[in-house]
């Protein structure tokens, strides 16, 4: 069976998704100030591979997002600006 370069990369993002859930679980957890923040750091280059490949599927048309309702977008900041006050 071969896998198209699409189900390839859907799979890694996938995987790195779960990834960063896990290193983020653990970091919330973690007793130890050395070890939490060596998770810390692995967790930003695991978000920085899962942004690769986000990117790079959406470049080719493999991911595609539609254009925020500018409406919809202003009414979020305002919502979520009155809960950080």
């Amino acid at each position: 069976m071969v896998y198209t370069e699409k189900e390839i990369l859907g799979d890694a993002l996938s995987t790195q998704k779960a990834t960063t859930e896990l290193f983020n679980k653990a970091s919330n957890e973690c007793v130890h100030e050395d070890v939490r923040e060596t998770i810390l750091d692995i967790l930003e280059e695991e978000h920085e591979i899962q942004q690769d490949v986000f990117c790079m599927m959406h470049a080719q048309g493999m991911y595609p997002t539609p254009d925020a309702d500018e409406k919809k977008v202003q009414q979020l900041k305002q919502q979520y600006q009155n809960c950080v006050k």
